[in-house]
């Protein structure tokens, strides 16, 4: 009965990752037949290399919902209820930074602008200038969304609305755009983007629900949301200053 049970819910979620994928089936389908008229190539490696997605798409969504989520309204709430403002703030900070500099997406940007940097001769060609610029890259986007975290759990316990920062931080952007040396903005604008990926939008996400749900006087669906677009914004900016600073 168990393993019925358990088989049901895991053909449940394979069907529904198999859902989600559907829609980019469908196009690469209708291109590669309709519109080159060309056979996909290596059909098994593709078909293997879709199944593993879905695979992991279902093991990735369980285990949000099993462990990430919890674990990040849990840890809010308890910190929240220990009534210490520096410790939840701390918590704020070494979260975002953490799942940031861990991130994937981050990971890969960073190398791929180093080398494309190096090509362009703005940083000395060889491995280590190279790695340097990528760690440097990469610290920097990690340290600003820490820093907008601990900005955004700062303003849902104030109560402060949040497009007066997504506003004042895009004027901010904007100003700053003008002056960075035009090899740095697009990266600072992509590293925008890689920062709300797939580790650290969950417990980002969490953690401001959990902080909006505890504090008395905060509605979680007005002020628990907002930290994944602070967390977008502060590495742009500092992608911008750190290009600065290297590019002089």
């Amino acid at each position: 009965m168990l393993v019925r049970t358990f088989s049901r819910i895991i053909a449940g979620r394979l069907w529904s990752s198999f859902k989600d994928l559907l829609p980019i089936i469908l196009v690469i389908v209708f291109f590669q037949g309709v519109v080159l008229r060309q056979p996909l190539p290596d059909v098994f490696s593709v078909l293997q290399g879709g199944l593993l997605v879905i695979i992991g798409l279902t093991l990735f969504m369980q285990g949000l919902e099993m462990g990430l989520f919890p674990i990040g309204e849990q840890m809010a709430h308890a910190l929240a209820r220990k009534g210490s403002l520096f410790w939840l703030l701390t918590f704020s900070f070494a979260l975002g930074f953490s799942t940031t500099v861990a991130e994937p997406a981050l990971i890969a940007v960073s190398a791929e602008a180093a080398r494309v940097v190096s090509q362009g001769g703005f940083i000395a060609s060889g491995e280590t200038a190279m790695a340097n610029y990528a760690l440097g890259l990469r610290l920097s986007v990690a340290f600003s969304a820490g820093l907008s975290i601990l900005i955004g759990v700062l303003r849902i316990l104030k109560g402060w609305p949040v497009q007066h920062f997504i506003i004042g931080g895009y004027v901010l952007v904007m100003i700053m755009t003008i002056f960075a040396p035009a090899a740095i903005v697009g990266i600072a604008y992509d590293a925008g983007g890689v920062t709300t990926s797939t580790v650290t939008v969950p417990l980002v996400a969490a953690l401001g629900i959990g902080v909006a749900s505890i504090i008395k006087g905060r509605n979680p669906l007005i002020d628990g949301f907002g930290l994944i677009a602070l967390a977008a914004l502060a590495p742009i900016i500092a992608v911008i200053g750190y290009g600065l600073i290297v590019f002089g």
